[in-house]
């Protein structure tokens, strides 16, 4: 039989695809698949998993949020398997399931995962951690490691809409220095995204004609502290009409970056929190996962 991992996170979201995991167990079953489960119990717990048993699986599935897929994807390169992910979201926001057009039914994204064939896409390398989509400052990135899993399962989204106004009394800018691709690029910054997705914490979406998860480049998102009104009105138009072209706003594309930033400046990975830098090397590694993908679905 072929041997497939599940790592399912049981509290991901409200507790959704808990609810099915005997359904889902049975897809896969049926379709062959001779299934190791297991629950993760604490951060870190899915990275131990993959990178153990992932060289000697021919499916590994990930049934959880962002950060449950980014501990996933994390242990299977640590492992140096090729072996392809499925992903079935089942997080509060799943930033990078809307990205790929993933189904938020759990059990439907078990059945598009046997349907479907391995996609390659790109990783990001941020010093010796990875993400599958984002690592972004500033404004609103503490609202998505912040949020107690209880409030987030209660108040689904809303629970980190609500956060990020709550920061929004505390947003302060940031001095960074930028080497894009050999361009220098400093300023004070109220929020920066390297990113590989369409949508960045369910509130900020980029237009998917810009932006191709399979070829070698980030995108750049940084937006500059307002100098008047003027700044800030255009700002808000260019977000909302996803035209970045404003003075605000410095959007682009680009394989490698190094950042210097405040070491007391925290980031977030995935939804998850990282630690500031004095200095740190952001890198796209091309091509490096294979993800399932729905053989219906729109490219990305």
């Amino acid at each position: 039989m072929k041997k497939m991992l599940l790592i399912m996170n049981p509290v991901a979201g409200q507790k959704r695809v808990a609810r099915h995991l005997a359904d889902i167990l049975v897809e896969f079953g049926q379709a062959g698949y001779d299934i190791i489960t297991h629950m993760t119990l604490s951060p870190g717990d899915a990275v131990q998993a993959a990178q153990r048993w992932a060289g000697q699986m021919d499916l590994v599935v990930c049934a959880g949020g962002d950060g449950t897929l980014n501990e996933t994807i994390t242990g299977v390169l640590r492992a140096g398997a090729q072996t392809p992910i499925g992903y079935i979201p089942a997080g509060t926001t799943n930033d990078f399931a809307t990205s790929l057009g993933l189904s938020g039914n759990p059990l439907q994204a078990a059945r598009d995962i046997l349907q479907g064939e391995p996609v390659i896409y790109d990783v990001g390398r941020f010093g010796d951690r990875y993400f599958s989509y984002v690592a972004s400052f500033g404004a609103f990135t503490r609202s998505s490691y912040a949020v107690p899993q209880n409030i987030k399962n209660a108040l689904g989204h809303t629970a980190y809409i609500l956060s990020g106004i709550s920061e929004l009394s505390q947003i302060r800018k940031e001095h960074i220095r930028m080497e894009i691709d050999g361009d220098i690029l400093e300023d004070d910054f109220l929020f920066g995204a390297i990113c590989n997705s369409t949508s960045i914490g369910g509130i900020l979406k980029l237009d998917p004609k810009q932006v191709d998860l399979r070829d070698g480049l980030f995108e750049i998102l940084l937006v500059r502290s307002a100098r008047n009104l003027a700044e800030i009105s255009e700002c808000i138009q260019a977000v909302q009409s996803q035209e970045y072209n404003c003075e605000m706003i410095t959007f682009r594309s680009a394989k490698h970056v190094t950042i210097y930033a405040d070491p007391e400046m925290p980031w977030t990975l995935d939804g998850e929190r990282e630690d500031g830098h004095a200095q740190v090397e952001v890198e796209n590694l091309h091509q490096a996962v294979r993800l399932i993908r729905r053989k219906d679905a729109p490219d990305a």
